[in-house]
């Protein structure tokens, strides 16, 4: 073979390359689709509202033509099947495997507590939807935002509720054995205390009870039962609770009523008192929009509630935060830096910006059960707006103090 180059052909090939290295390549990643990894729950008892989650999140894309800041999206979801150590494995996969570059999820307290020094070694930014506190507290890093809301952050509006407006004092609590449960109490005693009430009992059930009998057979005499019970945990409880013969008022968190949960009701959670970071009755131009896409894209029959609301929002936030970098996501610090610079005026849930932990700032709905055209349904009471993770309390003084426990606050004598 023989090795002489011709000169002239030479000569003109250096000049194209010259003149092709003066001009921008186009970036390969900046083109590539931006991928978006859902760690949720699709099995088990949490499974319906984490199917939620994804209708939720797929709603908004589809909405988008899954496309926001010019750059397409795809959305890889996982199912963790609600257990910790199912959700690292998908976490590790979206990660290694799949290349994404944000995580939405997970959804349960124990899978979020499982996954959160991996996602932050692997500076992954993640859009966290579990309420266990600490994440957003005292373990914080610089990769998570939680866009859903603390463990506690309904509850300690509906405890300030219940003393200072409903005029109750003493309080039995029922919770699932888990740490959203233990913080969900945990908020809701520290601020009935500080309102001048008392929690006489504490009660905790494993996740997968379904005989609330003896539980119920442990209630002493009180004004409240505060209900801390997720998926349809809160459904078998107020059932077996009303036919026991319970007559205190009840009331309850996020998880207590949930707008998906209502059609399960009878007339047995009439009155009920429940706390939401969203309510279906909320009368906005973006709840309207929301609902819309949820029926076109899930069904005409689907149904919507605060699991759908917080991933829908994802959704928003990501939008926004491209729209902050050019549509670029490929360098982490970037990205979260401008994720937690969101400030959205309207959303299902109404106004939402971050705190300087990376939790979400949002208002909390106060809802009764009610029936409506021969249906049981929340009607919004009372709006708490701008509620913190800190709620009024001095956010040092606050992380001065253990993460919400089994046993702390500990039961007053």
């Amino acid at each position: 073979m023989s090795l002489r180059v011709n000169r002239r052909k030479f000569l003109a090939g250096t000049a194209a390359a010259a003149g092709a290295a003066s001009f921008p390549m186009p970036s390969i990643a900046q083109n590539a689709p931006i991928k978006v990894g859902l760690l949720t729950v699709k099995t088990g008892p949490l499974a319906a509202g984490g199917i939620h989650a994804q209708e939720g999140l797929s709603a908004f894309l589809k909405s988008k033509n899954y496309t926001l800041s010019g750059r397409k999206i795809e959305l890889l979801v996982a199912d963790t099947g609600g257990s910790p150590a199912g959700a690292k494995t998908k976490a590790q996969e979206l990660v290694e495997r799949d290349k994404v570059n944000v995580v939405c999820g997970p959804f349960a307290a124990f899978e979020l507590l499982a996954t959160l020094d991996y996602l932050a070694q692997a500076k992954m930014p993640t859009l966290a939807f579990a309420g266990a506190e600490d994440v957003t507290q005292r373990r914080g890093n610089a990769y998570l935002t939680r866009t859903s809301y603390t463990s506690a952050q309904c509850l300690y509006p509906l405890a300030e509720y219940v003393a200072k407006e409903m005029k109750l004092k003493t309080a039995t609590t029922i919770a699932d054995d888990f740490a959203f449960g233990y913080e969900q109490i945990g908020g809701f005693q520290r601020v009935l205390e500080e309102d001048g009430g008392r929690v006489v009992k504490k009660l905790w059930s494993p996740l997968k009870t379904a005989d609330y009998a003896p539980y119920v057979a442990q209630i002493p005499a009180c004004d409240t039962i505060c209900i801390g019970l997720a998926g349809s945990n809160p459904i078998k409880f107020i059932k077996q609770a009303k036919a026991l013969g319970v007559k205190q008022q009840l009331v309850g968190g996020s998880t207590a009523a949930d707008d998906t949960n209502m059609d399960a009701f009878g007339d047995e959670v009439a009155g009920l008192i429940n706390t939401n970071p969203y309510s279906f009755d909320i009368d906005s131009e973006a709840n309207h929009r929301f609902i819309a896409a949820m029926r076109k894209y899930n069904g005409a029959n689907v149904k919507i509630g605060h699991y759908a609301a917080c991933f829908y929002l994802d959704g928003q936030v990501i939008e926004a935060a491209l729209a902050k970098t050019g549509g670029k996501a490929d360098e982490p610090d970037a990205f979260v830096k401008a994720i937690r610079s969101v400030n959205l005026a309207e959303t299902p849930r109404g106004p939402v910006t971050f705190d300087s932990h990376g939790n979400v700032i949002c208002d909390v709905y106060v809802r009764r059960a009610e029936k409506q055209g021969g249906k049981m349904l929340n009607k919004t009471i009372k709006i708490y707006h701008k509620v913190s993770q800190f709620w009024t309390m001095d956010p040092k003084a606050f992380l001065a103090k253990p993460v919400y426990s089994r046993d702390y606050p500990p039961m007053k004598s």
